[in-house]
């Protein structure tokens, strides 16, 4: 948590987050993932979401799933907010 209060000090417009949820108890890993839903769609705030965590990756409006570095699946969910999704590469 501290981790993320840092990282929003500078009101970013992107953020990456590798494995958010990792080494922490289900209940906080969930209320991490709330958050970064919150100020997804509450603050505009772009957020790219690493995760081996098929629940995490619930959380996601879009979802590419990679293997050796070659995407092997890209889904976008239905937009409920005004937050922008930026695609990767491109």
């Amino acid at each position: 948590r501290v981790a993320i209060a840092r990282a929003l000090v500078t009101e970013p417009r992107l953020l990456f987050a590798d494995e958010p949820p990792g080494n922490l108890d289900s209940r906080t890993g969930q209320t991490v993932l709330d958050l970064l839903q919150t100020l997804n769609v509450e603050q505009a705030l772009t957020i790219v979401l690493v995760t081996h965590s098929t629940f995490a990756a619930t959380y996601g409006q879009r979802t590419i799933e990679m293997q050796d570095g070659t995407i092997k699946r890209d889904v976008s969910a239905p937009r409920e907010s005004n937050a922008q999704i930026v695609p990767l590469g491109g």
